[in-house]
């Protein structure tokens, strides 16, 4: 076999247990039988690997010939507490921290309740150890309802979320990212009320912090 040859063959099982590692992460991704969707500008950063032929001869390592260093593409952990009002999801890079939209606000409102503060100054205290200067705050609704409705309710909750951090975020530099999708991306069912009430919530994401 040429030098080539066996280049190519290195580069082809690489891509197989790069694959493979892609798939570890998806399966802890999420919380929910349902796979979520991701909104736009929190794709993964790495693509999907090539299609392969498991029969493909050029799949064997030839004589003396070693496999490139595994790499571990977007493992996620996630924790999420027993009512599902607070979920946590950290990958190597970023925390997303979602609130259940009934633990922010009345029904069908974007006017906090008493309780709401507490909970988002703890997450702009984790912000500033984190050190992050930018910060996503997405707002999102389920299916009921019109779209355009569910759009701006959840744009006027993202900006509420979004106010209150800026009371305790002490980076004057950083930079927050707010937007509202309506029913767009939901990461549970919308067809019971249980996947409903998780779909209504705010995701706040900023990078993790080092060490």
């Amino acid at each position: 076999m040429t030098t080539r040859q066996q280049a190519a063959a290195t580069v082809i099982v690489s891509a197989l247990v790069i694959a493979g590692a892609h798939l570890i992460g998806a399966t802890v991704a999420h919380a929910d039988d349902v796979k979520p969707s991701v909104p736009p500008g929190t794709e993964p950063s790495a693509s999907a690997p090539v299609a392969i032929d498991s029969n493909s001869p050029g799949l064997k390592i030839p004589q003396g010939g070693t496999l490139a260093p595994v790499k571990v593409l977007d493992i996620a952990e996630v924790v999420e507490d027993l009512g599902g009002e607070q979920r946590r999801q950290e990958t190597n890079q970023t925390v997303m921290m979602a609130l259940q939209s009934e633990v922010l606000f009345p029904e069908d409102s974007a006017v906090f309740n008493a309780q709401a503060a507490a909970r988002i100054q703890a997450i702009a205290n984790e912000i500033n150890q984190s050190k992050a200067t930018r910060i996503r705050v997405f707002g999102f609704t389920d299916d009921q309802g019109s779209y355009e409705h569910g759009k701006e309710l959840s744009k006027q909750r993202a900006d509420a979320v979004q106010g209150e951090l800026a009371k305790t975020v002490t980076d004057p530099n950083v930079v927050f990212d707010v937007r509202g999708y309506s029913e767009d991306y939901p990461i549970a069912d919308n067809g019971t009320e249980e996947g409903r009430k998780k779909n209504r919530r705010v995701e706040i994401t900023f990078p993790r912090g080092v060490g």
